[in-house]
């Protein structure tokens, strides 16, 4: 089902050079696909209707007689008026039965078979096991022009496997053979194998396999060195890609003055820089669905321009404008409408065009983070199977940042689900020199010198902050590896013996927990140190690593994990938080040195201002606060009164208390 609605854009790209073959068996898993009705002329209407040449194999050559003498169309009425399900249960039973339940439906097509024996009758075939018809179909799809060919070939499930298996309902579930389907098998296929050695031990037939010398043998080995070679195959010819220098990457990493940006537009910012670059933007393929201007991306459509098989034909509605609507023959961006499947397809192709075809291709796909791996999860792992390369961008992310449009747009998950899939490193940065770095890192292991196969997923919000410039001697093997120290609290101005506290933020969480420093230092005389975590699931990863390389070799030195690593020795407990569910900052408990504790926006959503939503999920700056207070109060490092006056003071339990965050803005 999921397939049907990709069928009109091979007959829109007139690609006539492919072949659909479906083996048309009439059964599912359990029984019929359509036991009432025919699913071959289902599918038959399905691809015309998308413009599809299609080719029906329904019937073997020993029925051609009998059409040929079919002068009033009677055999026809019959095959035409006889469902799906009648045609799987005559395969299930003899030629007596076929006989009087098929052709004695009508008593001129009983005639037509009166003089047969029941044998001759059972022998009459489906379109899809006579090799004649299938050649001559292969012959017509091969001749065709002007738009891509479907074969539709009529078959019988489990047809070679005995009277036990054909047309069975529990065909797919059966595991063994009986001895006479074996010795059925072994006569069809006319293997050299006696009755004796079947009957000394039915469950363990021999292993068949023909010399090289063999005339058979040798025709498939020639044919298949004529078409090419093996299948599949991976073929490693490309040549490599020059990747754009430091320079590319200079302006987003000087932030954005005095300007508020999100990170989707620091990213497209980003992107266009790259773009620049002569050697490198030939081999990018951006691919949007059907949302470039809500993403800022509008600006590539009179540059690299939509493609198109047939160009432009038509004057689009906005021509007189700068950033008017521009298809082309050559055009780089792919755009797919609001299609989330035939989106992540076209990622796939593309992220293995470097095996397939020889070219390193480098598809960005972004989207609304919600309709990423919410939607094509499977489609990504397959993506992710086929060793696909490139880059997946969850815009719109988070649970708090989208209010206004409902919950079925707010992403607290995607990291989750990203996590499952292990050709996939996932980010959630939250300043622009973390997304250059991050890009950077990208491009290198995955088209540099000693490429992986792996796809890059970083999540940009639509939420407007000031970009800080990059910090001097900033921690890039902290950006990549998942965290680094981005602000370390002050002791000025506090007590020698102020409690501490490590407060860990992702993405927009990064400024609450900024707020949350100062609110702990400015009304309790408290200092925190916050960590922009860029990833928690390769933070987790690294954690697994170190601890498989601990089990699997106890004599060598033990690995530190990188989380382990940072905050060893530094005082306090930690808090985590981020714009999605606690589970995606739960991922790094285990390897925290110190007591660990998480806010996350675990929930539906909630549909009012970022401020509210998130005071309504205690993520917030405030509720931050509150929390450390809580933990230090329970280890009996503060006084315990301080948590209830910090939720009294900030109305903890009120979501129009909330202030954190940004109002307005465009991606």
């Amino acid at each position: 089902m999921e397939s049907r609605g990709a069928l009109q854009l091979a007959a829109y790209e007139g690609l006539d050079n492919l072949t659909f073959v479906v083996n048309c068996n009439l059964q599912r898993l359990d029984g019929p696909v359509r036991g009432n009705g025919k699913i071959m002329q289902e599918l038959e209407g399905f691809f015309r209707g998308a413009g599809w040449n299609v080719i029906k194999v329904v019937w073997g050559r020993g029925w051609d007689p009998l059409l040929a003498a079919d002068r009033d169309g009677a055999l026809v009425n019959v095959m035409n008026n006889t469902p799906d399900g009648d045609y799987q249960t005559f395969r299930a039973n003899d030629g007596d039965y076929v006989r009087e339940h098929f052709f004695g439906r009508d008593p001129r097509v009983a005639k037509m078979v009166a003089d047969w024996d029941p044998e001759r009758i059972w022998k009459l075939t489906r379109g899809g096991h006579d090799y004649h018809k299938v050649y001559a179909a292969y012959h017509a799809a091969m001749e065709f022009t002007g738009a891509p060919t479907v074969i539709l070939a009529h078959t019988i499930k489990g047809y070679f496997l005995g009277t036990h298996f054909a047309g069975r309902n529990a065909t797919h579930q059966m595991k063994k053979m009986a001895l006479d389907d074996l010795k059925s098998f072994r006569d069809r296929l006319e293997m050299p194998v006696t009755d004796a050695v079947l009957e000394a031990d039915p469950y363990r037939p021999p292993y068949i396999r023909p010399d090289a010398k063999d005339e058979r043998i040798q025709y498939v080995m020639e044919r298949r060195k004529v078409l090419g070679g093996s299948l599949p195959e991976r073929r490693l010819t490309a040549k490599p890609i020059k990747l754009p220098d430091d320079s590319a990457y200079a302006a987003v990493k000087k932030g954005s003055g005095q300007q508020q940006i999100a990170t989707t537009m620091a990213w497209v910012r980003l992107l266009k820089d790259l773009m620049r670059d002569k050697a490198f933007a030939p081999h990018v393929v951006p691919i949007i669905p059907d949302e470039a201007r809500t993403f800022g991306m509008d600006s590539f459509f009179p540059t690299i321009k939509i493609y198109s098989p047939h160009g432009q034909t038509y004057t689009p509605v906005d021509h007189e404008l700068m950033l008017a609507y521009r298809e082309a023959r050559t055009g780089q961006i792919l755009h797919t409408g609001i299609n989330e499947a035939g989106s992540v397809a076209a990622f796939q192709a593309v992220g293995s065009s470097y095996s397939t075809h020889g070219v390193h291709m480098v598809p960005i796909y972004i989207f609304y983070s919600m309709f990423g791996f919410q939607r094509t999860a499977d489609s990504i792992w397959a993506a992710a199977d086929q060793l696909s390369r490139g880059f997946l961008i969850g815009a719109t992310a988070g649970r708090t940042t989208l209010t206004g449009e409902g919950t079925q747009h707010m992403d607290g998950h995607s990291h989750m689900i990203a996590a499952t899939n292990p050709g996939v490193v996932s980010y959630d940065p939250c300043y622009a020199y973390e997304i250059a770095h991050i890009m950077q890192d990208g491009l290198r292991r995955m088209y540099g010198e000693n490429p992986e196969d792996i796809i890059y997923y970083m999540t940009v919000y639509n939420e407007p902050i000031v970009m800080p410039a990059e910090p001097a001697n900033v921690d890039v093997e902290g950006i990549l590896k998942g965290m680094y120290l981005l602000k370390e609290g002050s002791m000025e101005g506090v007590n020698p013996d102020a409690r501490r506290a490590q407060l860990l933020g992702s993405g927009v969480g990064v400024p609450w927990a900024l707020e949350a420093q100062e609110i702990l230092k400015r009304d309790w005389g408290i200092v925190a140190d916050v960590w922009s975590v860029t990833s928690w699931t390769e933070l987790r990863r690294d954690g697994l690593a170190c601890d498989e390389h601990s089990f699997l070799y106890p004599g060598e030195e033990q690995r530190v994990p990188f989380v382990t690593q940072k905050l060893q020795g530094r005082p306090g407990p930690v808090l985590a938080v981020s714009d999605s569910m606690r589970q995606v900052q739960d991922q790094i408990i285990n390897w925290v040195p110190g007591e660990f504790h998480s806010l996350g926006a675990d929930g539906f959503g909630f549909s009012d201002t970022r401020a509210a939503a998130r005071r309504f999920f205690h993520i917030d700056g405030p509720s931050m606060a509150v929390r450390t207070l809580q933990v230090l109060a329970k280890n009996g490092e503060i006084d315990p009164s301080w948590p209830l006056q910090a939720a009294e003071r900030y109305r903890l339990l009120d979501v129009n208390a909330g202030s954190s965050g940004n109002v307005g803005g465009d991606s």
